[in-house]
């Protein structure tokens, strides 16, 4: 199994986690409402969920939904480091959006370079 593959099955699981964890976590719950955002949670775990499985199909049959699944999975948690940073959390609760961010874009860029260039 080569890097790109095992980044991409570990971010899978991981966004299946929190994407589930939108629905019936009344940590995460309690979370969003902290965040100004309780509105907004069952958005973010459909888009969570979503972004899983275009990272799994996108990884066996399709490098663009790959792609796309990768940049938008990023795009989520930059926007959930901004939201942290807004709400002026410390590092250490900040820390696993902006890993996960740079992991999925760490994603993109190796999926563009593999297959587009």
């Amino acid at each position: 199994m080569d890097l790109l593959t095992a980044l991409t099955y570990f971010s899978a699981l991981a966004f299946v986690y929190f994407g589930i964890g939108c629905f019936n976590s009344k940590f995460i719950v309690s979370e969003f409402k902290r965040y100004g955002l309780a509105g907004y949670r069952k958005l973010t775990g459909v888009l969570q969920l979503l972004g899983a499985v275009g990272l799994v199909v996108g990884l066996r049959y399709s490098p663009v939904l790959l792609l796309c699944a990768a940049a938008g999975l990023s795009l989520l948690m930059m926007a959930g480091f901004a939201v942290r940073m807004r709400i002026r959390d410390n590092f250490v609760q900040s820390f696993p959006a902006f890993t996960f961010a740079a992991l999925n874009l760490l994603i993109a860029v190796k999926t563009f370079i593999k297959h587009f260039l």
